[in-house]
């Protein structure tokens, strides 16, 4: 006997995020003859396997009842793991097109998303700006989620969004018609509020010349940065006056960081796309987890958060040690590979570094011998806790000096952030000419090997970097850092290329001295 043809089809999209890139999802409903119920396959998660039973009781209780037949459910690609209960809404409509509550193909092209409750109405979910993204880079461009995601999709030009308190809401759109039972739409969850920086202007800051150059020349080339000094030398309030020095970020990516914010939760859309840079000072205390994230699927960490900004760690030999060897592969690679039980991700985390550390444990430091209660001994091993790997990929490494009371009393006016400011931006245009055709848009990001021969050194030029190259003072990492370092100081002074003497500068920027 041939088997029973299918009573009919339906069809819906969604998509499958990992990390803030994803992959449309095509949903297929079936009802044929059988015991009734509904299977779903595809790799669904625990999470979407659940739906089913929401949708049963959503559809129901806006008073459909679904026919006493079997309904399988496929979520193509079936290779694609699928996560969350962003499906629960395109498998619906679905269902219903294939039961006939829905005109066949009204939602054709459509991408569905929304989380069903018992009641028919939507919940809000996270990540709706990153599917929207993803979706109209497939070629989708109309989209329907829950009322309160509205304002959150219209972020992202290009989309048409429909917005809908209840599935009978979306029924409607799609030309059908299903009982509207008035209830008010669920809200967004109160937003976990974000830090707000502690940030500062350079004004505030008394002496440290040296200091303040080295954090223009950060600004200016997206350097990373440490600097070493007592307490009160003034190593967080310079770090606090960086963000006022960075300039704003251009469309592309403040769409990633939004787009972050979105998955994490922290994202409020009355603020419209800010284009502020990130600026994350975690404690340091922190785990390793949450500083890379992927606990669960969705979640964030630290590093993500600070992508496109900076990351602050104060006291940064304090932090523990697999938390500080966790950050060689962002500040290498500009992200965070996630393997966990759940699954992988790869989360965008190319931020710029600044890490403030005391001398010694008990803060005073060589320089202070009478006041310093450490040995030798406790002061290697303190500053050990920086390993070489890590240091390595610092390009800035700064050793301040207490202030004295000349710093404090002192009558010279100071520039301000904004003046510094002007001058890091008219830097970072001259980068974006440069870098016009390439892969990276910073001083920072640019390939050592790129530089020397786009720039062809004479060998009197980088005969301090060979010296330092041969006795063992930098490594070849280090000396492509002291080329980036050298091109900011170029940038800086509006030269076209750097000379011998922002090689020699870059230098004694980068290598500080040992105790």
């Amino acid at each position: 006997m041939s088997p029973t043809p299918a009573r009919s089809l339906g069809r819906a999209l969604a998509i499958a995020l990992h990390g803030i890139s994803g992959a449309p999802v095509a949903i297929e409903a079936s009802v044929n003859d059988g015991l009734p119920g509904i299977d779903i396959v595809g790799l669904p998660d625990a999470s979407v396997s659940e739906s089913r039973k929401r949708i049963r009781a959503a559809i129901s209780n806006l008073g459909f009842t679904l026919s006493a037949r079997r309904i399988t459910v496929n979520l193509s690609p079936g290779g694609l793991k699928k996560v969350g209960t962003v499906f629960d809404l395109g498998i619906a409509i679905a269902i219903l097109e294939a039961e006939g509550a829905v005109p066949a193909d009204a939602g054709r092209g459509v991408v569905h998303l929304g989380e069903l409750g018992l009641d028919g109405r939507l919940h809000p979910v996270r990540g709706v700006l990153p599917s929207v993204l993803t979706g109209l880079a497939a070629g989708h461009t109309r989209f329907v989620v829950p009322e309160a995601n509205l304002a959150e999709a219209r972020l992202v030009d290009g989309a048409e969004v429909r917005g809908a308190a209840n599935l009978a809401g979306v029924v409607a759109l799609l030309g059908g018609t299903i009982s509207d039972p008035g209830l008010p739409p669920i809200p967004l969850p109160e937003t976990a509020a974000l830090p707000v920086p502690d940030t500062h202007d350079l004004a505030e800051v008394h002496g440290q010349d040296d200091a303040r150059y080295a954090l223009e020349v950060a600004a200016a080339g997206g350097h990373h940065l440490l600097m070493t000094g007592t307490p009160g030398a003034g190593k967080t309030l310079l770090a606090g006056c960086l963000p006022g020095l960075l300039p704003r970020l251009p469309i592309d990516e403040a769409c990633e960081v939004v787009a972050l914010r979105s998955l994490d939760g922290t994202l409020d859309p009355a603020h419209g796309l800010d284009t502020t840079p990130p600026f994350e000072a975690p404690h340091h205390r922190t785990s390793a987890a949450a500083m890379v994230g992927g606990s669960r699927p969705g979640s964030i960490g630290v590093f993500s958060r600070a992508h496109r900004g900076v990351l602050f760690m104060d006291e940064a030999p304090e932090f523990r040690r697999d938390v500080l060897e966790a950050l060689r592969q962002p500040l290498e690679n500009g992200r965070c590979d996630i393997h966990r039980a759940w699954g992988s991700v790869v989360l965008p985390s190319r931020f710029q570094l600044v890490l403030a550390s005391n001398p010694c444990p008990c803060g005073a430091g060589v320089g202070q011998a009478t006041q310093c209660r450490c040995s030798p001994l406790d002061r290697r091993r303190y500053r050990a806790r920086l390993s070489g790997p890590l240091l390595d990929r610092i390009d800035i490494q700064l050793e301040m000096m207490p202030l004295v009371a000349a710093d404090v009393h002192g009558l010279e006016p100071r520039e301000d952030s904004a003046t510094v400011a002007a001058r890091v931006a008219r830097a970072r245009e001259l980068q974006a000419v440069r870098y016009a055709d390439m892969p990276w848009a910073l001083n920072a990001q640019a390939p050592g090997g790129w530089l020397r021969e786009t720039f062809a050194f004479r060998r009197t030029e980088t005969a301090p970097l060979d010296t330092a190259l041969e006795r063992g003072a930098i490594t070849m990492r280090g000396y492509d850092r002291v080329v980036r370092i050298a091109t900011t100081l170029a940038d800086l002074a509006g030269r076209s290329r750097p000379t011998g003497d922002d090689l020699l500068s870059a230098l004694v920027l980068r290598i500080r001295e040992t105790a």
